[in-house]
C-alpha cells in the first residue's frame, strides 16, 4: 500500500485507514481512489478485520479533489469521465456496503467527495474544527456520485439546500443534520473514536453485519445499481457541459466564473 493511504490492523482488528496527503489537505485522485477501494475490498473479505476506523494525518479530513486532479479531468473525453465518475461512484458503494462497523473520524475541511466518505460511514465523529462543504456547485458541477449516501444521510430537504448553496457547515451545524453523530474539541478526538471502537468490540461481529443489511433492506429506496449509473452519467454530462467546463478553469486558473457579476 502506498504510504498515501496507511493501513494498519491492532492486535484487536480495528484497521486505521489512514490518508496521508498533507501537503495537500489529504485531497484525493484516482490513485487514492483505487488504494482506497482496494483497501476495503481487502478489509471486506479479511476476518481479522473486526472494524475500520476511516481517518487522515494531518489539519484537514479531505478537500475533495486534487487540483492535479481536476486539471486532468478538465481534457477528458466523456469515456474518460464516466470511467472516472464510475471508479469514485465503486469507492461509495464498496464503503456504503462493507459489511463492517465502520466509524470517520474527521478534523478540519471535509469537502465534495468528503462528505460522501463520511456520509458512508456507519458513524461520523466530528471534531469541533471540522466544516463540510458540498461546494461542486460552486465551480458549475453537481455532488451526484455522492448524492445517493448524502440524502440518507440528512434526508432530501436538507439536502436540497446543502446541493445548491455549496455553504460551509460547521460542526455543530452538521451534527443537526446528520451529517455528523457527534462532536468532541480536538483534543479528545482520539478518545472519543477510541470510546465508540471499544464499545463496538463488545459486539457480535455477525450481528453487526448483519444489522447493516436489515437497514438497507428496510430502507425505503435502497442504492440500486441502476440509481449509481444514473449518477455516474450525470457527472460525465455536467463535466463536459459548457458551465461545467468553465468553473473548473475559473477554480483552477483563481478566478470567478463567468455567471459570477
Amino acid at each position: 500500500m502506498s504510504k498515501e493511504l496507511i493501513t494498519h490492523i491492532d492486535s484487536r482488528g480495528v484497521l486505521s485507514i489512514i490518508m496521508n496527503r498533507p501537503d495537500v489537505h489529504n485531497a484525493f485522485d484516482e490513485l487514492q481512489i483505487a488504494r482506497f477501494t482496494a483497501a476495503l475490498d481487502s478489509a471486506a473479505s479479511n476476518d481479522e478485520v473486526k472494524l475500520i476506523v476511516l481517518g487522515s494525518d494531518g489539519k484537514h479530513f479531505c478537500a475533495g479533489a486534487d487540483i492535479n486532479y481536476m486539471q486532468r479531468m478538465g481534457g477528458n473525453t466523456r469515456e474518460q469521465n464516466l470511467e472516472d465518475a464510475a471508479a469514485l461512484a465503486g469507492l461509495m458503494k464498496t464503503l456504503n456496503n462493507i459489511p463492517k462497523p465502520t466509524i470517520a473520524r474527521i478534523q478540519g475541511a471535509a469537502y465534495g467527495g468528503a462528505v460522501g466518505l463520511v456520509c458512508c460511514c456507519d458513524i461520523a465523529i466530528g471534531a469541533t474544527s471540522t466544516v463540510l462543504s458540498l461546494s461542486e456547485v460552486k465551480i458549475g458541477l453537481v455532488p451526484a456520485t455522492i448524492g445517493p449516501y448524502v440524502i440518507r444521510a440528512v434526508g432530501q430537504r436538507t439536502a436540497r439546500r446543502l446541493f445548491i448553496s455549496g455553504e460551509r457547515v460547521a460542526a455543530h451545524a452538521a451534527q443537526s443534520m446528520g451529517l455528523l453523530h457527534s462532536v468532541v474539541e480536538d483534543e479528545l478526538l482520539e478518545d472519543a473514536v477510541d470510546g465508540v471502537v471499544d464499545s463496538l468490540l463488545d459486539n457480535s461481529p455477525n450481528a453487526m453485519a448483519i444489522a447493516k443489511q436489515v437497514v438497507f433492506s428496510l430502507a425505503p429506496d435502497p442504492i440500486s445499481d441502476e440509481m449509481i449509473a444514473h449518477s455516474i452519467e450525470t457527472i460525465a454530462d455536467i463535466r463536459e457541459s459548457e458551465e461545467g467546463r468553465e468553473g473548473t478553469a475559473a477554480f483552477l486558473e483563481k478566478r470567478s466564473p463567468s455567471w459570477v457579476k
